[in-house]
């Protein structure tokens, strides 16, 4: 913890109490949220980011895309466009945001769709001439205008909301006790050997409701690296000295796969959303080959030299995935 939030822990209690009230006005129905009368499932967080919110939204889709007509529906943070938009083969990073324009490049099949507004986005999606049959929210767990009939929250392993703070000393965004309006919490990015006594551990910790549900959840890294022209064995990465460049909250979990595979490399840190400059563009394309996330290539594949410029996959591997499978079918059929 640096020095800054240490010395801003103060106002937590202020902030924790504003958070508070807000939620209390919307469990009173003092605040109004709205209802659908078809699925939407929500996917958040509790606190500020790197909980792995987006390979969870893509294994959603994967699961449900095959049955129903899927539609993702994100703020679009940082896009330099406002209102409603729906993906389409003008979009870019820049026009709806990293994140969703990485849904629209790896699933042709789906409506990806941005609104900072979640109610104006859904009736946006609902005026569609053939609407979508479920909804993903991706980032929405405070947004409480709408009332998703699925709230999926997310924490990672090493940092359980449990043990966090409220901003802006800590990083959570409301107090710990909004984790009771989840119908699943997922511990995401935990180790693959992870054993029943540190699940029960940490089942423990979250006390969870009767109603609730837990879950765990690995990441897998792809075994191939791609680039927009071509793609290669992740094991190439062995021949030569890479640069990695990460702009996301946690690049932790992505580092120690590295290290833990031999590899040689330099790390380039950047926060999450980091708009990249000219001057750093230039510095990646002096480089021999520059490995990335691929969140971080849907920004930098217009500016840096494609054959240089590649991004290591990963998808969320949920551990008792059938069980979990079964939950969310058997919500969706329950419309």
């Amino acid at each position: 913890m640096n020095l800054m939030r240490k010395i801003l822990f103060p106002i937590v209690p202020i902030y924790q109490s504003v958070t508070w009230l807000r939620n209390l006005c919307f469990d009173k129905h003092i605040f109004k949220s709205k209802s659908y009368n078809f699925p939407i499932i929500c996917v958040g967080n509790l606190s500020v980011g790197g909980t792995g919110k987006t390979p969870m939204i893509e294994y959603l889709v994967k699961l449900l895309k095959k049955n129903y007509k899927v539609a993702t529906l994100s703020r679009g943070y940082k896009r330099n466009t406002k209102g409603f938009q729906i993906a389409n083969k003008n979009s870019s990073a820049l026009t709806i945001g990293d994140e969703p324009y990485q849904f629209y490049q790896k699933f042709t099949d789906i409506v990806v769709s941005v609104d900072s507004d979640r109610q104006n986005g859904i009736t946006g999606l609902q005026k569609m001439e053939h609407p979508p049959d479920i909804i993903l929210l991706d980032d929405a767990f405070q947004h409480r205008k709408v009332k998703a009939g699925f709230n999926i929250l997310l924490t990672t392993y090493d940092r359980l909301y449990i043990n966090d703070f409220s901003l802006p000393t800590g990083d959570l965004r409301e107090p710990k006790s909004g984790a009771k309006r989840a119908n699943v919490i997922i511990v995401t990015k935990c180790p693959n050997t992870i054993s029943s006594d540190e699940k029960n551990r940490i089942i423990t910790l979250l006390k969870p409701h009767s109603k609730q549900e837990i879950f765990f959840s690995t990441i897998n890294y792809s075994n191939t690296i791609y680039s927009i022209e071509d793609s290669k064995p992740v094991e190439a990465l062995k021949k030569e000295q890479f640069t990695l460049v990460t702009g996301i909250a946690n690049a932790t979990p992505l580092l120690n796969y590295l290290n833990d595979q031999g590899f040689v490399f330099k790390h380039l840190n950047f926060k999450d959303h980091h708009e990249f400059t000219a001057t750093e563009i230039e510095e990646f394309n002096n480089r021999n080959l520059v490995l990335t996330t691929e969140k971080d290539f849907t920004r930098l594949r217009s500016g840096v030299n494609s054959s240089i410029l590649h991004y290591l996959p990963i998808e969320a591997e949920i551990l008792e995935k059938e069980k979990f499978n079964k939950l969310v079918s058997h919500f969706v059929t329950s419309y």
